[in-house]
């Protein structure tokens, strides 16, 4: 596509309009994995888990038709975000152990959450940016790289706001178990099931969806609840 093209500017303001606005929960990961880290290491643990984030996003868009039908895909990323909103609420000895106590084994940790949340999370929204690019691979990296620094930003945002407000937080992995049960009920693995009980309930696939993550939001708050007391317990 021509750069001195007005589809050309169209195109890359689409990718980068979607981005953003697809963005706002990979946002949430980034800062919530992040908060527990030293302030310098937290700039550090955005920046650098913002970017992969970006780049493997690339990579994902290039072959995100093929993905998105391989059947258990979204089960098991479903599975790792329940598991990741869990541990965003436990305390760090049970996180990581000494890992979690040193600074550096903290930052392999959080970057680590980041990429895997959001792999997870961009399955879906990879679509709606590969479709902006309309094949243009140049295009498409331009568009994503260009968003790094906006990602970064309201990731840093959101940071400053949890650490004034810690209730978001809770919000934050609850947050993550809704999307888990959205990402669980498309997969194309139970897709027939899924509609039958949507058939059976007399409600549409994407409304059960969303009842599935209202659940899987009140089972991560719910579990997490359960193991901080046994842990306030145990400490006793």
């Amino acid at each position: 596509m021509d750069f001195a093209s007005p589809l050309f500017w169209v195109a890359l303001g689409e990718i980068i309009v979607a981005n953003i606005l697809l963005s706002g929960d990979n946002a949430v990961v980034i800062a919530l994995a992040a908060r527990s880290l030293p302030p310098q290491q937290q700039k550090q643990a955005i920046t650098i888990g913002s970017g992969a984030a970006i780049v493997m996003r690339i990579l994902l868009t290039l072959v995100a038709a093929r993905l998105l039908l391989l059947p258990w895909l979204k089960l098991i990323g479903a599975a790792l975000l329940v598991y990741i909103g869990i541990t965003l609420l436990l305390p760090e000895s049970e996180e990581g152990g000494d890992e979690a106590s040193n600074g550096k084994g903290s930052m392999a940790s959080a970057v680590r959450t980041i990429l895997i949340a959001d792999l997870v999370m961009s399955l879906d929204n990879v679509i709606a940016v590969a479709a902006a690019a309309k094949g243009d691979t140049f295009l498409l990296v331009l568009g994503l790289a260009i968003s790094i620094p906006l990602v970064i930003f309201g990731s840093t945002l959101l940071l400053k706001v949890i650490e004034r407000f810690p209730l978001i937080v809770w919000l934050g992995a609850a947050l993550l178990g809704y999307i888990a049960g959205e990402i669980a009920m498309s997969d194309p693995a139970i897709a027939p099931w899924v509609e039958q009980q949507a058939q059976a309930l007399q409600m549409s696939g994407h409304t059960l969806g969303q009842l599935v993550g209202v659940i899987g939001a009140v089972f991560v708050v719910g579990v997490s609840l359960f193991m901080l007391r046994r842990h306030k317990i145990a400490a006793l």
